[in-house]
């Protein structure tokens, strides 16, 4: 996402950019050579300034919008401005203080404890705040049930970590009585319950593989019940966020289309794309920044993405993030997005 080397500014055209971008940012407006010259601090002359600028549109920097002398950022203008020029200043000990208080837990429910950081996010930054709940980093099996529905279905109720309900429909190749599907319940959970549901697939699948000599058709089919209700694709993907302050983003011209809003929201509500963004995150190494069309999804396009994944027993185990404009102060959402992931994860891991 770097630019390449014969296309890097130089010095001067980079403090120019670095003025430039801050000043969209504070004020939203396309920003003139007099206000450069101004905020530059040395004597330069307006055609100068408008010959670096010129040179800095041509990069793709920059863009002219036509009813505007001045020039606002394009997203390389951002993505540049935040991998070469942005200074990260430290929090103020106010903005500290609010999210050590608000990650402060107050009940034994990790989702409470989500739902404030969204919040709090949210508050801080007068952004979006959203953040996925934490994923289970281990889940123990501890009963299976079965119902017979019609047409060859059955409803599993699948019951880890001792309280955890999952119902889940299975097509089968055949009708199974009530009384199969309780000789297979009884089955399987003499034979796992009590342990961790990866163990149990692979166990299901070496029974499966090397003792159906030993096994009857009953216990074979039950193996095979069981192996469709614990599959990795039935289970895994379910990761959920709480989102916050999604309203704020009508405050900004250039999200506040009817159209616009109307179709981000509805991405929100349907969660699917953003969830798969985030998921990309829960393996990176600290912050990472989505500009734009960097996203992959349309509807993202005039909005950047700022993530950080948090760790639970030094695991990465969900993500917490700020949705805005791409024109967003990055230099104070970057360190309380960053902040409060640690934060957020220290709270989980003392938790209980």
């Amino acid at each position: 996402m770097s630019p390449e080397s014969d296309d890097i500014p130089n010095e001067r055209a980079q403090q120019l950019l670095r003025i430039l971008v801050e000043q969209y940012i504070r004020d939203g407006q396309p920003v003139g050579s007099r206000t450069l010259s101004r905020e530059f601090g040395m004597n330069l002359s307006s055609a100068t300034i408008r010959n670096v600028m010129a040179d800095l549109e041509e990069m793709g920097f920059v863009s002219s919008p036509h009813t505007s002398a001045g020039r606002m950022p394009t997203n390389k203008g951002y993505r540049f401005f935040v991998d070469t020029l942005l200074k990260i200043r430290p929090l103020e000990t106010s903005a500290v203080q609010v999210i050590q208080q608000g990650l402060i837990p107050q009940t034994d429910d990790p989702k409470a404890l989500v739902s404030a950081a969204s919040r709090m996010l949210s508050s801080i930054t007068q952004l979006a705040g959203v953040v996925t709940l934490p994923r289970q980093t281990h889940t123990e099996l501890s009963q299976m049930e079965f119902l017979s529905l019609s047409d060859n279905r059955v409803l599993a109720v699948l019951v880890t970590n001792g309280r955890e309900i999952q119902n889940r429909v299975v097509q089968l190749d055949r009708q199974y009585s009530s009384e199969e599907l309780r000789r297979a319940a009884n089955y399987l959970n003499d034979q796992f319950a009590g342990r961790d549901i990866n163990e149990v697939r692979a166990q299901l699948l070496q029974e499966l593989q090397q003792t159906r000599e030993h096994l009857n058709q009953g216990m074979i089919d039950a193996v095979r019940l069981a192996q469709q209700v614990v599959a990795p694709e039935a289970s895994d993907g379910r990761m959920e966020y709480v989102i916050a302050g999604e309203t704020n983003l009508m405050g900004f011209a250039e999200l506040s289309n009817v159209e616009k809003l109307r179709r981000l929201f509805e991405a929100f509500n349907q969660q699917r794309d953003i969830l798969h963004l985030l998921d990309q995150s829960l393996g990176a190494d600290g912050v990472q920044i989505f500009i734009g069309q960097e996203s992959g999804y349309t509807i993202l396009d005039d909005c950047s993405i700022v993530t950080a994944p948090y760790m639970l027993d030094k695991e990465a185990v969900g993500v917490l993030a700020v949705i805005g404009p791409t024109r967003m102060a990055y230099e104070r959402v970057i360190p309380i997005v960053d902040l409060t992931a640690r934060l957020l994860g220290a709270a989980l891991n003392g938790k209980g």
